[in-house]
């Protein structure tokens, strides 16, 4: 187990949890149904990372320690990257800051760039370990 990953994906986890809570109640009453769409779509990427996260985490021993740095910070940085600027961008919308707005446009498919290769590595990893399942 490698207990400061396994904290950031039960912070992921937590965060994605509050934020969706805020989300159906708080925000239902004041956002479009397009930019409520897309708070959720960013509190899901936020929650599947989390899990992600946790369960490497917590199988952290079975994993080449070097490449477990690589993948496990480009799933996090991605989502982190993913989920923030999806919430900005809905905050920009709602306060109408179209300049930041599109300051802010790149920073979601960066995001989700770094997340498909933290899991390209990931699958080349497992596909190149000496373990094998049962």
């Amino acid at each position: 187990m490698k207990k400061g990953v396994v904290i950031s994906g039960a912070l992921l986890i937590l965060f994605a949890i509050i934020l969706g809570a805020f989300g159906a109640h708080a925000l239902k009453e004041v956002l479009s149904e397009s930019s409520l769409s897309s708070f959720e779509t960013g509190v899901r990427y936020q929650m599947y990372s989390g899990i992600t996260i946790l369960i490497l985490g917590l199988n952290y021993h079975k994993f080449r320690k070097k490449k477990f740095k690589i993948f496990y910070w480009f799933i996090l940085l991605g989502s982190l990257l993913f989920s923030i600027s999806i919430y900005s961008l809905v905050a920009a919308d709602y306060y109408m800051l179209f300049s930041f707005r599109k300051l802010l446009g790149p920073i979601t498919p960066l995001g989700g760039t770094l997340m498909i290769i933290g899991w390209i590595i990931f699958i080349f990893q497992f596909i190149n370990s000496d373990q094998d399942p049962e």
